[in-house]
């Protein structure tokens, strides 16, 4: 093999080992976000499920407390360190239901609940729409709200179990419709 051979594989191998790097790193980014999102998704669903455990026993809706309007569910979710989700939940049980999300929002802007946007987007239309196209309007119209598909989805679900819209199933695909 001569010296020039060597040095073309060489740089052959150099530059596939750092087209391979930079993917590897892409990828790492990806899942890292991914994994960001799954924290944050897991940190509402646990703060539903304890709400829903603490108010199990109330059979009168009118006595059940309204969802803060000062700060949405996910911001809370977003703030919350990593590995506090269980801790949390414990001290949740436990905590007078008297301390509010107001106790640390001095000064925050007023944000309308992702329900009431939604249903607000769904009375626009007389014909059913899917849950991405709302939630691509709602980017459209508020930038600086940012709710995952889920999220929106979730959103969707709870105002049909209340009765507030309607979900129309065609073929495989779910839309909604304000009531």
């Amino acid at each position: 093999m001569t010296s020039q051979s060597a040095a073309t594989l060489r740089s052959r191998y150099v530059a596939q080992a750092a087209s391979d790097l930079e993917e590897n790193r892409r990828r790492q980014q990806e899942l890292a976000e991914r994994l960001s999102v799954l924290k944050q998704e897991e940190a509402l669903l646990s703060d539903i499920l304890d709400l829903a455990e603490r108010y199990e026993n109330f059979a009168d809706a009118s006595r059940l407390p309204e969802q803060s309007q000062d700060e949405p569910a996910v911001a809370k979710a977003k703030r919350a360190p990593v590995g506090t989700t269980a801790r949390r939940s414990a001290s949740v049980k436990s905590a007078p239901a008297t301390k509010t999300a107001k106790d640390g929002t001095k000064g925050k802007s007023h944000q309308p609940l992702l329900g009431d946007l939604l249903a607000d987007l769904l009375g626009q239309y007389e014909e059913p729409r899917p849950a991405k196209e709302l939630r691509d309007e709602l980017l459209a119209k508020h930038p600086d709200r940012n709710p995952t598909p889920q999220v929106v989805r979730n959103t969707l679900e709870s105002l049909v179990a209340k009765g507030r819209i309607r979900r129309h199933k065609q073929q495989r695909s779910v839309m909604y419709t304000l009531v």
